[in-house]
C-alpha cells in the first residue's frame, strides 16, 4: 500500500477581481517524483506556484505537505516545512559572493539564535563552519565550486541559474519548486542542469517545475500536469501527454486556426 502523497493540491483557485487565474486545480506529487506543470503563456502556472509557496493566498482550495495543511502559512513557514523554490526571474544576492549566496540557504535550518550569534560563542562558529561546508558541497554538486569567491553578479546567466538551485537545495528541502529553470540556458547548460536535478532526486529530493522547454519536460518528468486558461486539462506520463488531443489543441490552436 502506497503512503500519502508528499504534496497534495486540492482545488486551488485564485481570482484577481473578476479574473480567475487558477480555477479548481488539483494534483499530487509523491516522494522522489519529478512532476512538470506546463501550459501556454498566461495559463496560471506561476500563480499556482505562488499559492503553493505562500507568496499569495488562494481564493479557495488547500495545499497539503506531508499530510499537514500549508494553506495560509507564510513563505518562511513553508520553507521551514521543507519546500524551497527558484523564480522565473533570477533572484541572486548581487552584493554577496557565490558562497555567501548559498550559505543564506543553509542558515534557515541553523539552531543558533540572535543572542548567541551576537556573542560569537563556540557553537556559533561551529555552525558557521558547517554552513560553509554545506554550501561548498552544493556548489560542487552543480559544478561551480571554483567560482565560490566570485561576486554573484559577475557570473554568466547560466551559472547564476545553477547558483540559485544550489541555494534552494542547501536547506535540505524535501521538495524544490523550479520556475522555468531552463529559461535563458544554452543546450550544454540545460543538459548540465538536467543531470543536477537527477542527481539530487537520487539523494532524496523531489521536484515540481514549470517549464516551456518541452524536450526537457519529456526527458526528465515522471508525470506532467497541463494547465490552460487556469484549468487543468490533462495529467499523465510524458507519453500520454504527448498524444493528448486537448494538450495539442492548447499549444497549436483549434481546427479553425484560432490560437488558444
Amino acid at each position: 500500500m502506497m503512503g500519502a502523497p508528499l504534496l497534495e493540491v486540492q482545488g486551488l483557485t485564485k481570482s484577481f477581481g473578476g479574473v480567475t487565474a487558477v480555477n479548481n486545480v488539483s494534483f499530487h506529487l509523491d516522494k522522489g517524483e519529478i512532476v512538470a506543470v506546463i501550459g501556454p503563456n498566461g495559463a496560471g502556472k506561476t500563480t499556482l506556484f505562488n499559492m503553493i509557496t505562500g507568496v499569495i493566498p488562494p481564493t479557495s482550495g488547500k495545499v497539503l505537505f506531508n499530510e499537514e495543511e500549508l494553506t495560509g502559512k507564510e513563505p518562511y513557514q513553508i520553507a521551514f516545512a521543507g519546500i524551497t523554490r527558484t523564480f522565473q526571474n533570477l533572484q541572486v544576492f548581487e552584493n554577496m559572493s557565490v558562497i555567501e549566496n548559498v550559505m543564506t540557504g543553509v542558515h534557515c535550518r541553523l539552531k543558533t539564535g540572535i543572542i548567541h550569534a551576537g556573542f560569537r560563542l563556540p557553537r556559533v562558529r561551529k555552525e558557521e563552519k558547517e554552513a560553509f561546508e554545506t554550501a561548498m558541497q552544493y556548489l560542487r554538486k552543480v559544478g561551480i565550486a571554483d567560482l565560490a569567491y566570485e561576486d554573484a553578479k559577475t557570473l554568466p546567466y547560466g551559472n547564476q541559474r545553477l547558483l540559485e538551485i544550489a541555494r534552494a537545495a542547501a536547506s535540505s528541502p524535501k521538495l524544490i519548486l523550479l520556475d522555468e529553470p531552463m529559461a535563458g540556458l544554452n543546450p550544454k547548460e540545460s543538459a548540465q542542469l538536467v543531470q543536477v536535478i537527477r542527481q539530487m532526486r537520487e539523494e532524496g529530493m523531489s521536484f515540481l517545475f514549470v517549464e516551456h522547454d518541452m524536450e526537457t519536460v519529456m526527458e526528465i518528468s515522471d508525470r506532467i500536469v497541463v494547465i490552460d486558461y487556469g484549468k487543468k486539462i490533462a495529467e499523465g506520463t510524458p507519453a500520454e501527454i504527448y498524444e493528448n488531443e486537448a494538450v495539442i489543441a492548447a499549444y497549436l490552436g483549434t481546427d479553425d486556426g484560432e490560437a488558444v
